[in-house]
């Protein structure tokens, strides 16, 4: 008899993307007063992963991990440690960026979120205890979540979220959610029930935040000042749009920008910026800096007739 590599092609992929990852994916002690954020702790700190993301020492990690802190402790696994600053926190999207002072492994690949399929196989790799790692393996079995998140009065929705079966714990948050060519795609944020996970999608939206978050420390958006719910489209609106939704307005703020734009409870959105709106992810990726302040035109139905409107989006303020 032949012999037999003692692992098949699913535990060498996920060896492999084990062995590449866990030495990048760091664990981070950071200390929390008594009212910080809801992260383990142990003396006084919260734990977390982060994960190198940079040659010259940028880390990325859950907001929640750090919660109000400005600085905290990354080791590795190799036994190296290196302290850091929190450059800048959103809570909205639940993504942080580190800044080690000292030196930090090569950094992980960032992969892309938006070309995942549902079945496929992922990994997560957290370093909770800064021992070995952490790593369980599984598959996406859910895409386009949303998971809202809050900063102040602001709600918004995660948009896009990674749901897995691959195990995860608190411990974990803000380790590497990657694929099987140890890219990462996302950022493990939230164990949602027993055998259920969610990620933080590394894709084009979540790119520009972190781009923010390096260049500024924090995230401007706009604001409109509505909430909204997904709505069908009547059949001949179908065919000339060639989708079957769009986003039915079941509350509108007032005095906010959607209001001083006469948008009204029961228009149906269908286009904002002259791009398909069909879910609230939609808008949101629209509601950032440069939409502050700035003519915004959408056209929504309303009674049977197409409106076009011209909203002038505010800037969106933690209470």
């Amino acid at each position: 008899m032949a012999d037999q590599s003692p692992l098949d092609a699913y535990s060498q992929v996920v060896t492999g993307v084990a062995a590449h990852l866990t030495p990048k994916v760091a664990s981070l002690r950071v200390p929390q007063s008594r009212s910080g954020g809801p992260g383990p702790r142990r003396g006084g700190e919260s734990l977390g992963s982060g994960v190198v993301f940079t040659n010259d020492g940028f880390l990325l990690t859950n907001a929640h991990v750090v919660g109000n802190a400005q600085s905290g402790t990354a080791s590795f696994a190799d036994g190296t440690s290196t302290p850091f600053t929190v450059v800048g926190a959103d809570p909205l999207s639940d993504l942080a960026v580190l800044r080690a002072s000292g030196a930090t492994p090569p950094p992980a690949e960032l992969g892309e979120a938006d070309q995942l399929v549902v079945g496929q196989l992922v990994v997560a790799v957290g370093n909770p205890l800064g021992l070995a790692g952490s790593v369980t393996a599984g598959v996406v079995s859910g895409l386009g979540r949303s998971l809202p998140t809050r900063s102040g009065a602001a709600v918004r929705l995660i948009e896009d979220v990674i749901q897995t079966d691959a195990a995860l714990n608190p411990g974990n948050s803000g380790g590497a959610l990657a694929d099987s060519q140890a890219r990462v795609v996302g950022i493990n944020t939230a164990v949602a029930g027993v055998g259920l996970g969610m990620a933080v999608p590394v894709n084009a939206t979540t790119r520009r935040i972190i781009s923010a978050l390096m260049r500024d420390g924090k995230v401007r958006r706009a604001y409109l000042g509505l909430v909204s719910v997904p709505g069908p489209l009547p059949a001949p609106l179908q065919e000339r749009f060639g989708r079957a939704s769009g986003l039915r307005v079941s509350e509108v703020v007032p005095g906010s920008p959607a209001d001083r734009a006469g948008l009204r409870t029961g228009d149906l959105l269908l286009t904002a910026a002259g791009k398909p709106v069909e879910k609230a992810q939609d808008l949101q990726r629209l509601m950032f800096a440069d939409a502050i302040g700035k003519p915004l035109a959408i056209t929504v139905m309303r009674n049977g007739a197409l409106v076009d409107v011209i909203a002038q989006p505010s800037e969106l303020v933690a209470a």
